[in-house]
């Protein structure tokens, strides 16, 4: 395969720019879905009755093929970054539910105990306690989701909003080569980066971890 570098260096700032609309594109859906699930999480906890359906529901979303997602939310929202975003949000649910209630299940009954002994009130003792401890289990939920969303991004410049996607389709219809093979290698660049920059937040947020491993 002959790779016209001349063709990237031209590019460099197109491929820029299509790179940083596939990250906002990928990853607020991502933050958007843990903002959803911290409190689902929660609540699923709290109501253990409530975790079976609503992972039912969140896992059926999930079978939907994007595509066919996309058409349904292009009906009401166009060909706009939400249509997009919206099934990447809710195809993270499926992820960050279940880590976020294993998360705080791995919370110990005699930590809980502790921290109501010494005067923690609820909202105190999950923000204080459960949810740092709870920190590991997260962040690998939305590693994989982060990743996922990376990938599934490109798959949207079939209704016009596509990042890097836009030069796979473009190079597929051109049969140049050259520019498939730069936005691939961008979109695993980019997830590379994003699981690397979560690694190192998780190891921030658990400096304990850290302390441990070093003893």
């Amino acid at each position: 395969m002959d790779i016209d570098w001349g063709w990237i260096g031209d590019h460099t700032g197109t491929l820029r720019d299509h790179a940083l609309i596939h990250v906002r594109l990928a990853l607020l859906p991502v933050l958007f879905g843990l903002l959803i699930s911290l409190p689902a999480g929660v609540a699923c906890r709290r109501w253990r009755w409530l975790y079976p359906p609503l992972l039912t529901v969140s896992n059926l979303l999930y079978a939907i093929p994007s595509l066919a997602l996309f058409m349904v939310f292009i009906q009401y929202t166009g060909l706009s970054q939400s249509t997009v975003m919206i099934p990447l949000t809710l195809y993270s649910l499926s992820v960050l539910i279940p880590n976020v209630v294993d998360g705080l299940g791995s919370v110990s009954e005699p930590v809980r105990q502790a921290a109501t002994a010494m005067g923690f009130g609820p909202l105190r003792r999950l923000l204080r306690v459960e949810l740092p401890i709870a920190v590991p289990i997260v962040i690998a939920g939305v590693r994989v989701a982060a990743v996922s969303s990376i990938s599934l991004v490109a798959i949207g410049q079939l209704v016009g909003q596509g990042g890097l996607g836009y030069d796979i389709i473009r190079g597929y219809q051109l049969q140049f080569q050259t520019q498939i093979v730069a936005a691939s290698v961008l979109i695993v660049v980019l997830a590379l980066v994003t699981d690397a920059i979560l690694v190192t937040v998780q190891r921030l947020l658990t400096p304990w971890a850290r302390a441990r491993g070093t003893s």
